[in-house]
């Protein structure tokens, strides 16, 4: 592995065994700990190719997906499927993070690096699981909208902090208790224990990408809440749908303005309210 952390990241990235790859995030993330890797920030990006996957699960259309259910073991196997999925695509968004943007902060490559390690904890739990109902990660079909969206904006770090995390890894927080509800109501208490910990995480994920977001937006001279939405209204011109976690997305960072726009207020409306 390269001694240089965005280097070594895009090793990581490119790797397309499962397991391989879950070592080499937990590898790096020990060695930035350890003081072992450079931070490299200037170095250009180091890779413009696809992320490294298994050759399964094969990737369809988001209707194409098989139907996920709560009440039989297939249904909550083909559930834990596609939440782990989401994490192993996690994993290759943080560390495209890492290699792929150049010029910021030495923080801002170790905060998506810690989210990479994170991301990897989660797969590995939640594979752990789908074991124990049977299937293994790879054996129903999944889709890749997540990876779509890092495609859109891989030429600028303000779209990425925008619209990755604070959408996309957001609407995790609003859609986990909801699932979590139905387990319980299935007696898959193990399965909720585990969206508990991924839950608690994933605040922590959207606040990271907050945070740089406010970051890129100080540094252009930007307003943060314009620039959002004139962000959403040309990649996701049809909105972001509830239900919403008013409150884990308020532990993530993001600000009442912010969250009045969730509700249906415009710009105009909080600019007159706010007058």
């Amino acid at each position: 592995m390269a001694n240089e952390l965005r280097k070594a990241a895009a090793t990581a990235l490119l790797c397309s065994d499962v397991d391989a790859k879950l070592l080499q995030v937990r590898r790096l993330a020990r060695m930035r700990r350890e003081g072992t890797l450079k931070p490299d920030c200037a170095s250009p990006c180091i890779s413009n190719c696809e992320p490294g996957r298994p050759e399964k699960p094969h990737l369809v259309q988001a209707t194409q997906v098989a139907r996920r259910g709560f009440v039989s073991v297939r249904g909550r196997a083909i559930l834990m499927h596609a939440v782990a999925h989401i994490e192993f695509n996690a994993i290759n968004l943080a560390l495209d993070a890492v290699q792929r943007f150049a010029g910021m902060p030495e923080g801002f490559y170790d905060d998506w690096l810690t989210v990479a390690e994170e991301e990897a904890y989660h797969f590995e739990l939640i594979r752990a699981h789908l074991r124990h109902l049977g299937a293994e990660y790879g054996d129903f079909d999944a889709h890749g909208g997540l990876w779509e969206m890092c495609e859109r904006t891989a030429g600028d770090v303000l779209a990425r902090m925008a619209l990755v995390p604070r959408v996309l890894e957001a609407r995790g927080l609003d859609v986990t208790p909801g699932i979590q509800q139905k387990l319980t109501q299935a007696g898959d208490h193990h399965a909720v224990s585990l969206l508990d910990i991924i839950l608690r995480d994933e605040i922590g994920h959207v606040a990271i990408g907050n945070r740089w977001f406010r970051y890129c937006c100080e540094q252009r001279q930007l307003d943060p809440l314009t620039t959002f939405t004139e962000l959403l209204a040309i990649h996701l011109p049809q909105g972001v749908k509830g239900p919403y976690n008013m409150i884990a997305r308020e532990q993530a960072g993001f600000s009442q303005r912010e969250m009045d726009l969730l509700t249906g207020d415009t710009i105009r409306d909080i600019a007159t309210r706010e007058s």
